[in-house]
């Protein structure tokens, strides 16, 4: 990989020269690169897709970003990148920290101002966890700009264990076998929605942001709840791979070799029309 200030993104200016780090920065290359091609994310044709890369600055988006303009330069990624923070009114959001370090770095971006958060904290009961509201209001708003900047798809920063957390959530809360799909189309048909960061390992995000001193800011809107369904089910999560080192990588693993056969849903196999044979 190129080093010279003169030959990189800005994004990767004062990278750590160590070779863990850029082995570590290799790895979130080739993961990130391997979704795209392998989930179809980029779209065929003469004029290359624009992709609306949501920054909530927190260290997985970070990441996201980071990695998307490294493929870009590359030459690997034909599509245009626009960066998008979603100011959601938050007291003590530090409004000029994503601005000024999109400008620092040279990359294109559009901040949109809207006041989610007092609707938010009007419409959900106390004790209720803030969580689907915020997602549905953010969500919609993020919509409406990829529209409105001629974007074909919104790219978010989930990663692999986002993945596997929401998985499990569905299996012991929501009474299904359901995750995150790196790809797909919104409800209005209109939109694709990417992750290309689903097979990154939360812990990858967590050395490259900081080792590359990224201004991250927390969001403590939902962590400022104790007792969320999704912190109980990381916990787990935490205590099976401090037990068995590998183990969410073996669950991630799982979830793209479904075997429909074997599972109980009469909607995905024909278990009614299974015939044995009688000769």
């Amino acid at each position: 990989m190129l080093d010279d200030a003169d030959e990189i993104h800005p994004l990767f200016h004062g990278a750590p020269k160590t070779t863990e780090f850029k082995k570590l920065r290799k790895r979130l290359v080739q993961n990130v690169r391997e979704a795209v091609d392998q989930y179809g994310m980029v779209e065929p044709g003469d004029t290359p897709p624009k992709w609306l890369v949501c920054l909530s600055g927190g260290k997985d988006s970070y990441t996201l970003l980071a990695i998307l303009h490294e493929l870009q330069w590359r030459g690997l990624l034909p599509v245009e990148i626009l960066a998008c923070n979603l100011d959601r009114g938050q007291p003590g959001f530090p409004a000029t920290v994503l601005p000024e370090f999109l400008e620092r770095m040279k990359v294109p971006h559009r901040i949109e101002y809207q006041d989610t958060y007092s609707i938010v904290m009007d419409k959900v009961p106390q004790g209720r966890t803030f969580c689907a509201l915020c997602s549905r209001l953010r969500r919609g708003n993020l919509y409406r700009i990829a529209r409105e900047e001629g974007c074909s798809a919104v790219v978010l920063g989930h990663h692999r264990d986002d993945i596997l957390e929401t998985f499990f959530m569905n299996l012991f809360h929501g009474g299904r076998l359901a995750a995150m799909p790196p790809k797909l189309v919104n409800e209005e048909g209109d939109l694709f929605v990417y992750r290309p960061l689903a097979h990154v390992a939360e812990a990858d995000c967590e050395k490259f942001a900081t080792a590359m001193n990224y201004p991250i800011i927390p969001c403590d809107l939902c962590g400022s709840q104790d007792g969320l369904q999704r912190q109980q089910v990381k916990q787990i999560l935490d205590g099976w791979e401090k037990n068995s080192p590998g183990r969410r990588q073996v669950m991630f693993k799982a979830l793209m070799n479904i075997r429909p056969s074997h599972m109980l849903d009469p909607k995905l196999f024909d278990f009614a029309g299974l015939m044995r044979d009688s000769g």
